[in-house]
């Protein structure tokens, strides 16, 4: 597994953003995260050794998860991203956005129907949003696609949107003020999973977390760790 951005900052636009970590981050530091810059590692994919071979291994490449790959300010550049993507097709991209409705605007012109290394995550945190964005995602033209519900912050029904997904992951929201995760709320998405035969991932918990009714307020190093100990992820039947 790798990571790979090729540009940096972010600018909040939906409900999900409110305690984004990228924004919090950047606080402490001094940044303002509403500039968006080119990386140092912009070029990062291509860059080889005196031998020739790549210096980025092949594999899972996290791409730009501290920004949104489709984010406006990045247009100009995002089309350079493609041909380092596209020429690393031992590689396989992974990134996550909640700006889906510009995907058909972000694409190559050799996209056609999708490139075989490329994952791609629609975000959703709400009943609103799933049901605005997911839509729209259900339509584009991608060969892997993934939906990331976290921070999740009310119950959603995203059944109906399940087809052609081959992961969904749920998480809850990490920060002193994060808002509530309910594990009703993730049982009830791993069910939607469970029917439609689409894997499940519980990612983690909430800072502030209710199950069985009572409320919790868990530490961020324990976030991830209660959610694998809950058990509760779901592999796909073979069809």
């Amino acid at each position: 597994m790798g990571v790979w951005n090729p540009w940096r900052g972010c600018k909040k636009c939906s409900e999900g953003c409110l305690h984004c970590y990228i924004h919090k981050g950047d606080l402490k530091r001094g940044i303002n995260t509403n500039n968006i810059i080119k990386t140092d590692d912009f070029y990062k994919p291509i860059i080889k050794q005196k031998n020739g071979e790549y210096k980025m291994k092949s594999g899972l490449i996290y791409l730009c998860f501290s920004s949104d790959f489709l984010i406006e300010e990045a247009d100009i550049w995002r089309d350079e991203c493609w041909k380092m993507i596209k020429e690393r097709s031992d590689c396989t991209f992974l990134f996550l956005t909640k700006r889906i409705n510009r995907f058909m605007e972000c694409i190559p012109n050799d996209w056609n129907d999708g490139y075989d290394n490329v994952v791609v995550s629609c975000t959703v945190e709400n009943q609103r949003n799933a049901d605005y964005k997911l839509k729209i995602f259900s339509s584009l033209p991608i060969k892997h696609k993934l939906i990331t519900a976290q921070p999740l912050i009310e119950k959603i029904n995203i059944e109906e949107y399940l087809d052609g997904i081959e992961s969904v992951i749920v998480g809850g929201e990490s920060d002193k003020f994060a808002r509530v995760l309910d594990y009703d709320w993730v049982i009830d998405i791993k069910d939607q999973c469970i029917r439609k035969n689409v894997n499940f991932t519980f990612r983690q918990c909430g800072t502030h977390f209710i199950k069985d009714k009572k409320l919790y307020t868990l530490q961020k190093k324990d976030l991830c760790k209660q959610a694998r100990l809950a058990n509760i992820d779901y592999k796909k039947t073979c069809d």
